[in-house]
């Protein structure tokens, strides 16, 4: 199947989730998901590359899933849902991923998060609680 090129492709630093990216991604999200199952964490926990090579990962996605390359993951088409199962239970927070995406310490991201929130509360309030983006 021949992929078009879409307009959101060009836009720098956006990764959209779209048909082509889950294709080439098929079986890392697939090894993602099966960590809702807490067997399926300690297998991995116990030898990621083995895990790795259980669901046939190519070796790109191997060697960014055993370095913790969240956005390289990202870049590969790994569904931002079913990394958090990989990044939660592997100590990370949200806020560990938000920085790794920006390529930034967490705690600098944390502080883009405060300051990007200033007036919120008085846009809610104007839309009677409702935010629409």
């Amino acid at each position: 199947m021949a992929w078009e090129e879409k307009p959101y492709h060009k836009i720098p630093g956006t990764y959209v989730f779209d048909g082509k990216r889950s294709a080439n991604a098929y079986n890392l999200n697939k090894m993602l998901f099966s960590f809702n199952r807490e067997e399926n964490r300690k297998a991995y926990e116990a030898d990621p590359a083995a895990y790795a090579d259980k669901y046939g990962l190519p070796a790109h996605q191997k060697e960014a899933l055993l370095k913790g390359d969240f956005l390289e993951l990202l870049r590969q088409g790994g569904n931002i849902y079913y990394m958090a199962k990989l990044a939660v239970p592997a100590g990370f927070s949200v806020q560990d991923v938000g920085a790794a995406f920006h390529n930034i310490p967490t705690d600098a991201f944390k502080q883009h998060l405060l300051d990007q929130s200033e007036g919120f509360q008085d846009k809610l309030e104007e839309r009677e609680g409702y935010w629409h983006g």
